[in-house]
């Protein structure tokens, strides 16, 4: 390239020039069949000018209809941002809420073609919350073509899309410093803007890098060169660049792939396995084994729609019959058993998440492996990576448009490989039990080494289960929630109820009665005051157990001394919340559901709390309840509040 550019920038050569014009239908159609196809999106910050760069290349290279062109120019009048020059982003911005914000939302599919190539030009949102949906777009691109605005410079949106980017394997990576017009064309500008973005990307790994200054509003070194606004500028023209790239990714995997996605079954004497080759060949007599049963046996027969064939291979959509009655199904992998891929419930993987709720580590998500859907969990995020100076740290969880380094744990074995040799066998995505969206994305990292067969089985690795493992497994924050008071003021009843609710929600918990554990765990001690104590301490340590479970535990017992129920405190730590139920001596007596306090009054009862053996009232509780002026329902629904508030219930994700 011109040697303006960074001296790392590197650039492919221009494709052939086209050949001559056909003369008949058929030579026609067999030199569009030669033409090949380029899949390529445009990405970066908001506002950099995606869609009108894709406007513009519509728009000059001569796609776009007169009245296509003449109702741009009317909506331009309503919806236009560029005044009175018409807006070219309106041809890829279709939905109202796009054209009226003057944003892009979705990802917007569009065909066009030269006589050198065919294209698809996937254009993708930039502002972070639709983050998701450029992932979706540069999952089968081969080009991304990355946008910054000249003014602007390099932004986080600009990093995290490249990061996303390298990620997805996206090897050619055009950036587009665009609105050079409004900067005057200067050079000094664009090379610094070239040269940080360049920086960046090689940390990522990135290989090709080309850097083109563009001004796509009015059409500068979009399909035309600005001779006269870049004279500086010697390199390539957008168009010339995806034109000259090569097209298409080489997966490095060559060895057989084929994920099964139908069991065909017309009638009793057919049984075909349809799905599209990922990698490799396969032919009529190969054997072949069937992952994860294992099972083998050899291919009897290929057909397609127009046939029969005695070789297949990638990118081919073919039915397999066998030779043997196997019992596959969707999701199964068909592979030559001398090149086996690993078969793992474990793995480390590169993941994007897309949930509005945080990912959190042991909790059950599906995830979908190929055509296979297994359920399992996100073991320990290894770390999450800041996309401005990729500097990687320790999370406990991943917020939306987080990228990290995680450990997958499945339930059932699945067939995997490194997603840089290949794709197909190589990329998940993590589905919410509870709205059935899609909440993250994720790329396998080399699972296994492949030597030879003994290495090609199970791969198991210990993983260690933790306390924050089990409660985001259960959506919660694990609590000790205590009531204290007097006997009749209502503990049983309100700690009864609290649990129904919890459960209703869909919460797990665990109620602990004073009066049933007294016939089982603490049958053998009495109600003295050394009894009272130990009876409490080893509640204490039973709630404390029930926290590293994960459990939202509740306990109802007078517990009438403040320093027993301090001990436990210091022992649970911020998870400890105590319930104070205020209710009046006098109200308790009249109350009296068991007849403990006339047994007490008449002495057959001694040491009574409240009679002979005093109450000793919190002094700061988190919550404090006079069941005499408030219903039970009411009760629960400020505890529950007080949970929620505190972080003690995670909040349903609202889904995508």
């Amino acid at each position: 390239m011109a040697a303006h550019l960074p001296s790392n920038t590197v650039v492919k050569p221009a494709a052939n020039k086209p050949t001559e014009s056909p003369r008949t239908l058929d030579q026609f159609l067999a030199q569009q069949r030669e033409i090949d196809l380029l899949r390529f999106i445009t990405c970066g910050s908001v506002d950099d000018g995606k869609s009108t760069l894709i406007g513009r290349l519509l728009h000059d290279t001569r796609q776009v209809f007169d009245d296509q062109l003449s109702a741009v120019a009317s909506d331009s009048r309503r919806w236009g941002t560029t005044g009175e020059v018409p807006d070219l982003a309106l041809l890829v911005d279709g939905l109202q809420a796009e054209r009226e914000q003057g944003i892009t939302i979705d990802v917007a599919y569009r065909y066009f073609q030269t006589p050198r190539r065919k294209f698809i030009v996937a254009d993708c949102p930039g502002h972070e919350q639709y983050t998701r949906n450029m992932a979706t777009g540069a999952s089968t691109a081969d080009v991304a073509v990355v946008l910054v605005d000249a003014e602007k410079g390099v932004r986080i949106q600009t990093r995290r899309h490249t990061h996303i980017v390298s990620l997805l394997g996206v090897q050619n990576v055009i950036l587009a410093v665009n609105k050079m017009d409004r900067i005057d064309y200067d050079r000094a500008k664009f090379e610094a803007i070239a040269g940080e973005f360049v920086a960046y990307a090689r940390k990522l790994g990135v290989q090709n890098i080309e850097v083109i200054p563009v001004a796509a509003l009015v059409g500068v070194n979009v399909v035309v060169r600005g001779t006269k606004e870049t004279p500086w500028y010697t390199g390539r023209t957008l168009l010339e660049a995806l034109e000259g790239i090569e097209a298409g990714r080489a997966d490095l995997l060559k060895e057989l792939r084929f994920p099964i996605q139908l069991v065909s079954r017309p009638d009793a004497n057919f049984r075909g396995y349809a799905g599209t080759i990922a990698s490799g060949e396969i032919s009529v007599g190969d054997a072949v084994l069937a992952l994860p049963s294992r099972k083998a046996s050899k291919v009897r027969e290929i057909t397609t729609a127009d046939g029969p064939l005695e070789k297949a291979g990638t990118h081919q959509a073919v039915t397999v019959v066998l030779e043997d009655e196997i019992d596959l199904s969707r999701g199964d992998v068909l592979v030559h058993p001398d090149h086996r891929p690993t078969l793992a419930r474990t793995f480390d993987a590169n993941i994007i998440w897309m949930g509005e709720a945080p990912l959190l580590p042991g909790k059950r998500y599906e995830f979908k492996v190929g055509s296979r859907y297994v359920k399992g969990l996100v073991d320990s995020i290894q770390h999450r990576i800041d996309v401005n100076d990729l500097t990687t740290r320790a999370a406990e969880a991943l917020d939306l448009n987080g990228l990290a380094r995680v450990r997958i744990a499945l339930e059932e074995p699945v067939a995997i490989d490194d997603y840089k040799l290949s794709r197909a066998t190589g990329s998940f995505i993590i589905i919410d039990l509870l709205h059935f969206g899609t909440v993250g994305a994720g790329m396998v990292i080399a699972p296994a080494t492949q030597t030879g067969r003994a290495n090609s089985d199970v791969v198991w690795q210990p993983t260690r289960v933790t306390a924050t493992i089990r409660a985001n497994q259960k959506s919660q924050k694990p609590a000790v929630v205590w009531f204290t008071g007097l006997s009749g003021s209502g503990k049983s009843t309100i700690a009864n109820a609290l649990e129904q609710a919890l459960v209703q929600r869909g919460h797990h918990s665990y109620l602990l009665d004073g009066d049933n554990v007294r016939h089982g765990l603490n049958k053998d001690l009495d109600f003295s005051e050394s009894g009272r104590a130990e009876n409490i301490r080893r509640i204490g340590e039973v709630s404390a157990l029930f926290v590293d479970a994960g459990l939202i535990v509740i306990t109802a017992f007078i517990s009438p001394f403040r320093a027993d129920r301090n001990r436990i405190r210091e022992r649970i730590g911020d998870n400890f919340i105590e319930v104070y139920l205020s209710t009046s001596l006098e109200e308790c007596e009249r109350r009296d559901p068991k007849g403990l306090y006339v047994k007490a009054r008449a002495g057959e009862i001694r040491e009574f709390t409240g009679i002979d053996s005093p109450y000793e009232p919190p002094i700061a509780p988190q919550v404090t309840v006079d069941t005499t002026k408030q219903e039970i329902g009411a009760t629960v629904e400020q505890i529950l509040k007080f949970l929620e508030n505190k972080g003690f219930l995670h909040q349903a994700d609202p889904g995508l």
